[in-house]
């Protein structure tokens, strides 16, 4: 029997996903090898993020934001983030506390550099945890090193990096730690793991229900049920009382999602349902998560974690939720690599020949197809010259940045955003209500209905309390004063 208090990996009685844990020793499943390829990809993580950060490629404000909260939080602060309004915290608009964890790392280097390096070693040391987990579960060191590389250049995690930052970095070493924890039959360990999920981002919690329900399926009933009711109690905790208690609305604005088309019409959920069971883009991304897998995943348990977020991805009308671009993959990743694993496990004992025949070339079929798809993804831009190459729009873009003095307040849009929220009060454009910032920097090539032919009438219209003029133009950039 397993004994549940110190967590050892015993042997228990096998459900029908196969056999119990193998035996759990440091000598089967080295780490040093998983290390080294991890720090490969931790690498190539890290300079895809800093090159495109520094050539302001970043696709979006999320990095902004991010930094805003992280360094209030290195301050003693708030997580107060500006750009999404003058005072906002950020606690009101998703339920992220874990990103506290990065102050430190702020302290030592104030940069959004410092959260793009953090998430980038945050996903390697997750590769090291399903390598790792890929060899003492079946027993081969090159169908974890295998899984390792296929893992780390999966198009969940490579999407995730061309988008910036998430708080969902943490999620991702998390749950490869809790599915490990799951495969190996260890417990407790794998509720240790799965718990802090709900400090992550406020969905997490129906996940960790999830994990409740694999311990269930498992054999341990007592224990999952308990995890079961945790999690969806501290989903609904944070939906109906933190996030709306720190909202300025006091509400979960994101209920939207579901609740309003684009265009801003009410949607039933019956409408939400057949809406999603329509989308070509949907299927396609749920195509190619299990697609990754050779579909073997769907016969483990563990796949019951993903779920929670296919639900509302599904669900949600928002075109970002539904494909395979942004960030919202990865948080699979780890799920559906293990789930592998342990189907390749519970297949060796099939009656059917011809399965385990399957399970036998899965793993180096899955890797190189993972190899392959690769060659289509993020990371091949570090093998192009013209990627590293500084533009003149580059060159712009730096110099309207040090047009802004340290410590001013200012407005812009997303292409300078993020370069400027280390060390000064940064506001989103058109969304400074009440405040007049000192400066005005502005892609006017960017986010624009119409062209921006006079950045002095622009101003006057954000404005019209404060008159601006303009103290540098470099190219389509245009930093103003106010006087």
């Amino acid at each position: 029997m397993l004994d549940v208090q110190n967590g050892a990996a015993a042997e228990t009685s096998a459900p029908e996903t196969g056999a119990g844990p193998p035996d759990d020793s440091p000598s089967e499943a080295p780490l040093r090898p998983y290390v080294l390829v991890a720090g490969v990809l931790c690498a190539l993580y890290f300079l895809y993020s800093w090159v495109q950060y520094e050539q302001f490629r970043t696709p979006s404000w999320d990095l902004g934001i991010f930094n805003q909260s992280v360094r209030a939080y290195a301050e003693l602060r708030a997580p107060v983030v500006d750009i999404k309004g003058p005072g906002f915290l950020i606690l009101g608009d998703h339920f992220s506390p874990v990103t506290a964890l990065l102050a430190p790392l702020y302290w030592i280097w104030s940069s959004p550099l410092a959260l793009l390096f953090a998430q980038a070693a945050l996903f390697a040391a997750s590769a090291v945890v399903v390598g790792r987990t890929a060899q003492q579960v079946l027993g081969s060191r090159a169908a974890g090193l295998g899984l390792t590389v296929a893992y780390g250049l999966s198009w969940g995690l490579q999407e995730a990096v061309k988008s910036d930052f998430h708080e969902i970095a943490f999620a991702v070493p998390l749950l490869a730690l809790t599915c490990r924890a799951l495969l190996l039959g260890r417990w407790t360990a794998a509720v240790a793991w799965a718990v802090p999920l709900v400090l992550v981002k406020e969905d997490m919690g129906l996940t960790v229900a999830m994990v409740g329900a694999v311990l269930f399926v498992r054999g341990q009933k007592r224990l999952g049920a308990a995890v079961a009711a945790f999690g969806t109690a501290f989903f609904a905790l944070t939906v109906l009382v933190l996030i709306p208690a720190a909202s300025r609305v006091g509400q979960y604005d994101y209920w939207a999602k579901i609740e309003k088309s684009n265009e801003g019409a009410d949607v039933s959920f019956v409408h939400a349902v057949l809406s999603s069971l329509g989308s070509d883009v949907k299927w396609e991304m749920l195509f190619f998560l299990v697609g990754i897998t050779g579909f073997l995943a769907l016969r483990s348990p563990l796949m019951l974690l993903v779920l929670p977020t296919l639900g509302w991805r599904f669900l949600s009308q928002d075109p970002n939720h539904w494909g395979m671009i942004w960030h919202y993959s990865a948080i699979l990743m780890p799920v559906v690599f293990l789930a592998l694993v342990d189907a390749v496990r519970a297949v060796r004992t099939s009656p059917r020949g011809w399965l385990v025949a399957y399970g036998k070339v899965a793993v180096p079929v899955v890797t190189a197809v993972s190899i392959v798809i690769a060659l289509d993804l993020p990371l091949r831009e570090l093998l192009r010259s013209e990627t590293y190459a500084t533009d003149t729009r580059t060159l712009d873009a730096r110099r309207a940045v040090d047009a802004v003095p340290e410590g001013a307040s200012v407005e812009t849009n997303v292409t300078l955003m993020a370069h400027l929220t280390a060390d000064r009060t940064v506001y989103w454009v058109g969304g400074a209500k009440g405040v007049s910032p000192d400066y005005l920097a502005l892609d006017l090539d960017s986010g624009w209905s119409q062209p921006v032919t006079d950045p002095v009438q622009l101003a006057a219209s954000l404005h019209p309390e404060a008159r601006y003029e303009v103290s540098t133009r470099a190219g389509q950039f245009a930093v103003l004063r106010r006087v």
